[in-house]
């Protein structure tokens, strides 16, 4: 009898051990995979397919960049039903996802969180500013894992930019802000305007040329 009892209980720490060492698909607690990952780190990946370790790196970098900066964000990234646990319902619904989540994981104020899913992005926590950065920010080009973390590097980036706290020094990641784009619009417009300035510099030349023979 005695040895069954301890049977057992071998067997039950072995499990335990187990689901611990299976990685973020496996997460006890509440049955929500991701409010365990993010309590003790600032990403969750799938379980499967895997993100490739250089992206999960530079998603890594970078959260950890923002939180320096000031802004301590937590990203979710959500490629199955599966990755929902116990709440597979909410598959595709990345702001109601991000609502439930948020719950789980902020408990001494507001929590920056950003939730990737193939249909698209939520948000909580976060100033308006930082929320509207996504806004205009289109899904996943993919529902794979590695679409969905690189869409949340770029998505990360913007957000950052947008709250004042713009991630630098991580390679593969550009600073989100608007400046890169915007910097050479002036120049277009100046070379458009020296364009117009020119042709109409010829246009007069060629007046007073037209002229000038028809008097002689």
């Amino acid at each position: 009898m005695m040895a069954r009892r301890v049977a057992m209980q071998l067997a039950a720490a072995i499990l335990v051990a187990a689901l611990w060492a299976g990685g973020p698909g496996f997460a006890l607690g509440d049955g929500d995979p991701a409010s365990d990952v993010l309590l003790g780190q600032n990403v969750y990946y799938p379980y499967s397919p895997p993100v490739p370790r250089k992206i999960q790196n530079t998603l890594n970098a970078e959260t950890a960049a923002a939180k320096k900066a000031g802004l301590p964000i937590k990203v979710a990234l959500i490629a199955t039903a599966l990755d929902l646990g116990v709440i597979p319902e909410l598959f595709g619904q990345p702001q109601n996802y991000a609502k439930f989540l948020d719950k789980e994981i902020s408990f001494n104020g507001p929590q920056p969180l950003l939730v990737v899913m193939p249909a698209g992005y939520g948000v909580q926590g976060m100033s308006a500013k930082a929320a509207g950065a996504i806004t205009g920010l289109a899904p996943p080009e993919g529902k794979s894992s590695t679409a969905l973390a690189q869409a949340a590097v770029t998505a990360v980036a913007k957000i950052a930019a947008a709250d004042g706290h713009p991630v630098k020094g991580v390679a593969g990641v550009s600073t989100g802000s608007s400046g890169g784009g915007s910097s050479s619009a002036p120049l277009l417009i100046g070379l458009i305007v020296a364009a117009v300035l020119v042709a109409a510099a010829l246009i007069l030349l060629r007046r007073r040329q037209g002229t000038a023979s028809a008097a002689s």
